[in-house]
């Protein structure tokens, strides 16, 4: 019972994570590449899902909250993959993302030991490489005094 409690914690934090609301004053910056990977859960069974971490060129961050832009769209991409190829519908999914190799590394490293060694649960760990999935550079317009030049 305190595995769905925390999963369902997890998700909710996660899900305001991936709606957060724009603010007018934010500026946004284009940034050559991100790092980012993806992570899937279910409420209906203790099966994970992990990307690896991955490249994506041309990515935008907004320069007051630091969120990358379009993460709903990045997240919607995974949860298309496992629903069409791995037959899982219904998932949660998000993605975690920095501009450096080495932080998000180590959140990779968190989010991994999270799911397999802290775990009182048992977690089926599934990992997805980049032959299997792909996050895909998606093209976002702004108006022009929403960036920062």
């Amino acid at each position: 019972m305190k595995t769905f409690k925390y999963i369902t914690l997890l998700c909710a934090i996660c899900a305001l994570t991936v709606f957060n609301i724009d603010t007018a004053q934010a500026k946004k910056r284009k940034i050559p590449k991100v790092y980012m990977f993806g992570f899937s859960a279910s409420f209906n069974d203790s099966t994970v899902y992990l990307t690896d971490i991955q490249e994506v060129d041309s990515a935008w961050i907004d320069d007051k909250s630091k969120f990358l832009q379009g993460r709903n769209i990045y997240a919607q991409q995974l949860k298309d993959y496992l629903s069409n190829n791995m037959q899982q519908p219904n998932r949660i999914c998000f993605v975690m993302y920095s501009e450096t190799l080495k932080d998000i590394e180590k959140q990779y490293v968190k989010m991994k030991r999270l799911y397999t060694k802290k775990s009182n649960a048992s977690y089926d760990v599934r990992y997805l490489d980049e032959t299997m999935f792909r996050f895909e550079q998606i093209l976002l317009y702004f108006e022009d005094d929403d960036i920062q030049k």
